[in-house]
């Protein structure tokens, strides 16, 4: 019974480390990706135009789903050998690091602002597409009875859940699409291949709750200070820093 308590102790406490590790390591990897990325500028905009709880809900909603897949899909790796995801990750990692070193260093100091006019002006299209749309379904382009049904349709999905309004599901879809493929994906798949993959989750959910939450309440005005420069040099640095402590650590330890 004693052996048995602490090989349980034991595996707690290692349990508790690998999640801490995994939690930490994710959060920051995320924050350092995702400030001043293009979903950040998709949350910032949109909730600027529309609720800020519909256009969070629904930013957060992508991410967390991406976040679950991208978990899933490096945890499914596991059946690979540790010894070959680890080092493999930590050549990522590397790569990752050195390529956001030199997209910082050729990086404009005015990158972030050219970014956000950029979501802005494909945001403000989409915008002006749905609008003649739906004006234009209207037989014979009635625009005053466009309007109308316009008005009618809008009181019927405000008697609706709030949460499945076309603002919700414009920012779930533009976020998702717009993550998928992104680095802090990749950053996330490469994570839990070699981490505790609950710590992954919570880290990266968190971390994407974060900066959405800091893209939807300052808008515009954060993200024209933020300074993508900066952040993509962090960003770089935290990598390599990853990439070089990985080797001083045995690869098939908990």
């Amino acid at each position: 019974m004693p052996t048995d308590s602490f090989a349980l102790s034991q595996w707690t406490l290692n349990y508790t480390v690998g999640f801490v590790h995994a939690f930490v390591a994710s959060i920051s990897v995320i924050i350092v990706s995702e400030l001043g990325d293009k979903t950040f500028f998709i949350a910032a905009i949109m909730a600027m135009r529309h609720s800020r709880l519909v256009v969070f809900s629904g930013a957060i909603g992508a991410l967390f789903l991406m976040t679950v897949l991208s978990v899933a899909l490096g945890f499914a790796t596991t059946v690979i050998p540790r010894a070959y995801t680890y080092y493999a990750s930590t050549v990522l990692f590397a790569l990752f690091g050195v390529k956001m070193l030199k997209e910082a260093w050729e990086m404009s100091p005015d990158e972030g602002q050219e970014e956000l006019e950029q979501v802005s002006a494909e945001l403000k299209k989409k915008d002006e597409e749905l609008h003649s749309a739906q004006l234009y379904s209207i037989p014979n382009g009635d625009v005053e009875l466009g309007i109308q049904k316009m008005k009618v349709f809008r009181r019927k999905a405000s008697q609706w859940c709030r949460c499945l309004s076309p603002i919700f599901l414009q920012a779930f879809m533009l976020t998702f699409l717009a993550e998928w493929g992104d680095r802090s994906q990749l950053t996330t798949i490469i994570l839990a291949a070699r981490e505790n993959p609950v710590g992954v989750a919570f880290g990266g959910t968190l971390g994407h709750a974060i900066c959405t939450s800091i893209a939807v309440v300052g808008g515009r005005l954060i993200a024209q200070r933020i300074s993508v420069r900066t952040v993509t040099f962090l960003g770089a640095i935290i990598f390599l820093l990853f990439a070089a402590t990985s080797l001083l650590f045995d690869p098939n330890s908990s």
